[in-house]
């Protein structure tokens, strides 16, 4: 059988890491279930498949589940630099559900506060993650394979009890991105910046980077997320 027709073997993963080698003027970071990372050239999903191009011209081809994170590889300078500002929002936000919180006024609306309260999370953060990820299309579909309201790719929903099918049904997708998100926090000790950078870009990157990541994407990822809950960025962690 081919690499096209079974997951592949390590030794596969280590000659695509090897193909990677090639510089790109883009490229994208494709984080697997196994923590192995591949720098590519580009990355197509396909169904419940997804082909790796690398910048040497070698292809991979590989069951979407083993994709945990797609990331464009593009560095922002400044958010590089040494002293460079954290991306936090400097208001502090309260990021735990709190008795007499308000539904938020938007589609889903009952299905969000829902999940909020069961998992402790404030609302409004719910909200305004699905509005950044989908708009709320519980259809939606990204060129990455991420589905649904909150955008979860089928490796994420796997890890919270999901079959891919079942991240079209927006009360579960709701309740899976909820309780990821809940992890993060708990993880992350209530830092929101990192949070959602853990979100968007995977634990492993914020804790490889020792905080948000200094990818261009992610931190354009905040700061929409911010400005749907009403924060601007700053130097100071959200509580």
């Amino acid at each position: 059988m081919t690499a096209s027709t079974r997951a592949p073997s390590r030794a596969a993963l280590a000659l695509a890491l090897a193909l990677a080698g090639g510089g790109a003027a883009r490229a994208e970071l494709v984080v697997l279930t196994d923590g192995a990372v591949l720098k590519v050239e580009r990355f197509a999903a396909r169904g419940e498949r997804a082909t790796l191009v690398f910048p040497g011209g070698g292809e991979l081809e590989l069951a979407l589940e083993r994709v945990e994170r797609v990331v464009d590889d593009e560095i922002d300078p400044e958010a590089a630099r040494p002293g460079a500002a954290s991306a936090a929002p400097a208001q502090a936000f309260p990021i735990g559900f709190a008795d007499g919180a308000p539904r938020p006024e938007t589609p889903w609306s009952e299905a969000i506060f829902a999940a909020a309260r069961r998992h402790g999370l404030n609302p409004a953060l719910i909200a305004a993650v699905a509005r950044v990820e989908s708009a709320f299309d519980p259809r939606a579909v990204s060129s990455k394979g991420a589905r649904g309201l909150m955008q979860l790719m089928p490796a994420t929903g796997r890890r919270f009890g999901l079959r891919p099918h079942e991240l079209f049904d927006p009360v579960k997708n709701l309740d899976a991105g909820t309780r990821y998100l809940a992890w993060l926090a708990d993880r992350f000790e209530g830092d929101l910046a990192r949070v959602l950078a853990g979100y968007h870009a995977g634990e492993g990157a914020v804790d490889r980077y020792g905080g948000v990541p200094p990818y261009r994407e992610t931190r354009a990822y905040l700061r929409s997320v911010y400005a749907r809950l009403g924060l601007s960025e700053g130097d100071s962690s959200a509580r």
